[in-house]
Parts: C-alpha cells; structure tokens; sequence
C-alpha cells in the first residue's frame, strides 16, 4: 500500500492503512489544529528529517492509572520526597531537555524547532502539559504530553538524576486519577514504562478508548 502524503488541508487517512510499523502519512504540516485532530484519531507525530510522518502503530502501548507499579523502592523515594514534583511550571525547560538529554539505546531526536513551537503553543492553549521533578531547586526529571478529554497521551520524559523521571511520572499520574483521566498513550514499547504498568492493547480497542473518553 503506497504512503499517504499530506497537503496543506488538515486530513488523515483512515488508520487501518498505516504500514505494518505504523506509518500512516508524510507531510504536511504541524499546526494546532493538525495536532489536535491527528491525536483524537489516534495519530501521533514523529519526525525524519525536515519531513513529519505520522504514524498508529498496531498494537498500540498504553497504561490505565490504576495498573501503575510502583515498585519498593520508588515507594521509598516517594516517602521521604526525595524530589519536589510540579506541574506545567517549566514547559519550556522540560521540552528543551527531552531534546538534548541523552536517553539510553537512543540516537539522536525526533522534537526539532517546529516541535518545539506548536506543543508550547498547545501548552499555552491549555492542551499540553509538564510535569516536574526538581532536586535542591534543579529540574533533574519531567515529562510532557497532550491532555484531550480523559486520554493523556505522553510525548517524551527525561531524567537526569535517578528515579527522577519515574518520580514525575508517578506523582503525574496520581494528578491524573484525581482528574478522572481513563487511559495515558505512552505510543510504542520501552522497558521503562512497562516496568511502570504500561502494556500493550489492539490498535481497534485503543481507537474505541479514544472515542468514548475524547
């Protein structure tokens, strides 16, 4: 099946005609309303190059609030309050060093300028969010993603400093139960955020989660 390509009006083919990795579509642009339909459908930016391609991986990885693990340890990090937790108080800087940390088995980055710009945008309109982690006055671990109806689809974390980023995560999620949120799209696997709760589910449930809590 040939790639879709996009133009300048905002549309999305029909996922079931992503490739077999998930890529649905090149081009186009990343403006807030693409952005924004593209994650209600259940798409997903990623960039190669200069070039966006969107992407609805099949099976697609995800956690439910109330599956997260917290193992014995970060039990013991979360008591004493070994961080100071946050929310959407450093967009900005935790947007920053998702792109420059350097993430284990990881080359190089998909957020480039236009990244950058539209999901602060998204921040300022209330869509996106960030969640902190601080040490003695020091960002050392967060995270940032979209918040649509009762689904938070996470874009990218960082750390630091150990623990920081399940500490975030953590602390974030319990913000999220209070809010009623049903699902977190952590979008493809990472050994991290399974150890975490997060597991796989069918490409078709996860669209039905979006349509009843978006």
């Amino acid at each position: 099946m040939p790639l879709h390509v996009l133009d300048d009006k905002i549309w999305f083919p029909p996922v079931e005609e992503s490739l077999p990795d998930g890529l649905l579509a090149m081009g186009g642009d990343l403006s807030k309303e693409r952005i924004l339909q593209a994650y209600q459908k259940g798409i997903f930016p990623w960039y190669d190059g200069d070039v966006p391609l969107w992407w609805c991986p099949n099976p697609r990885f995800v956690l439910f609030p109330d599956d997260v693990i917290v193992s014995k340890s970060m039990r013991s990090v979360l008591k004493k309050n070994t961080f100071d937790f946050t929310i959407n108080t450093a967009f900005a800087e935790v947007i920053h060093k998702c792109r420059t940390v350097n993430r284990k088995d990881q080359e190089g980055t998909w957020i480039n300028n236009d990244i950058i710009n539209t999901y602060s945008q998204l921040n300022k309109d209330g869509y996106a969010y960030s969640a902190e982690a601080w040490h003695h006055n020091e960002l050392v671990g967060g995270l940032y993603g979209l918040l649509l109806g009762k689904v938070f689809f996470g874009e990218s974390m960082f750390s630091t400093k150990a623990n920081a980023s399940k500490f975030a995560f953590i602390r974030f999620i319990e913000y999220l139960k209070e809010r009623d949120i049903k699902v977190i799209d952590c979008q493809v696997y990472t050994e991290h955020l399974e150890s975490l709760g997060a597991r796989m589910i069918m490409r078709e449930q996860f669209l039905q989660l979006l349509e009843s809590y978006i």
